[in-house]
């Protein structure tokens, strides 16, 4: 009885064995896993333009693929201009007409890890813009948030702000420098104060995070607006990283 028993498990014991590395390499190709983005350039015409350079403006999506069919859908519509920067389409081609053009840029694309720039051009009383960098895991297809990507955001939010800080008295002093006629630039600081609501706004790449933030100076001044890129490594994050996280797999 008891050679026919081993003849059964020894075959069972080596494919279980084999499977294992299996599993790991199915695991890494998950984690390496990236999607694929192609444009599509549409232009649109206004029934009743205000003006002559309101006749039209033109989206570039980015349209996704690779993935399933329902996964390519919700990381569409994370990455869609519509909830990333609260484009009104219908908006736009009746009454309110500030858009002329609308872009984006893949900053990061792999380990599962998909990181765009969504922007948006137009002009009102004067010509103004606004971006948006979205982080979406692969795997669900949903956006990253500051939430489901770290912890301690206070402790996070001071690490920024001492950055930013640092950032404010370089730019002091260039501005005295090179803009004399300046009379008091600290002024143009009194409402920089990064705050936990200002980490909704990041990317990643290989090296770390960047936390980015808009200073919102008046459109005649925003030459002197500094960056508002605040960039921390793996090693100064790791502590901030949420466990079992999308970005706990990019940590060094």
């Amino acid at each position: 009885m008891l050679r026919p028993i081993w003849i059964i498990t020894k075959p069972m014991k080596i494919k279980l064995l084999l499977s294992f590395p299996l599993v790991l390499a199915l695991a890494g190709i998950a984690i390496a896993q990236s999607v694929t983005i192609t444009p599509k350039k549409v232009t649109y015409r206004r029934p009743k333009p205000q003006s002559s350079f309101k006749k039209t403006f033109t989206i570039r999506y980015p349209k996704v693929a690779g993935l399933s069919t329902a996964l390519n859908k919700k990381v569409q519509d994370s990455i869609s201009y519509e909830r990333a920067l609260k484009l009104n389409l219908k908006e736009e081609l009746s009454e309110y007409q500030w858009l002329e053009e609308a872009d984006y840029e893949v900053n990061y694309n792999k380990k599962g890890v998909l990181v765009i720039t969504l922007s948006m051009e137009g002009t009102a009383a004067y010509p103004s813009s606004v971006s948006k960098t979205v982080v979406v895991d692969l795997k669900t297809g949903d956006r990253v948030t500051p939430q489901n990507a770290f912890t301690n955001l206070a402790g996070l939010a001071a690490m920024c702000k001492k950055a930013q800080k640092a950032e404010i008295a370089s730019s002091i002093e260039e501005i005295k420098k090179d803009n004399p006629d300046e009379q008091d630039p600290q002024s143009l600081f009194s409402d920089a104060d990064f705050k936990i609501k200002d980490l909704n706004n990041f990317s990643v790449n290989d090296q770390g995070v960047t936390f980015q933030y808009n200073y919102g100076f008046p459109h005649v001044i925003q030459a002197l607006q500094p960056d508002g890129q605040f960039f921390f490594d793996w090693s100064a994050l790791k502590p901030y990283i949420k466990a079992g996280s999308l970005l706990r797999r990019l940590v060094r």
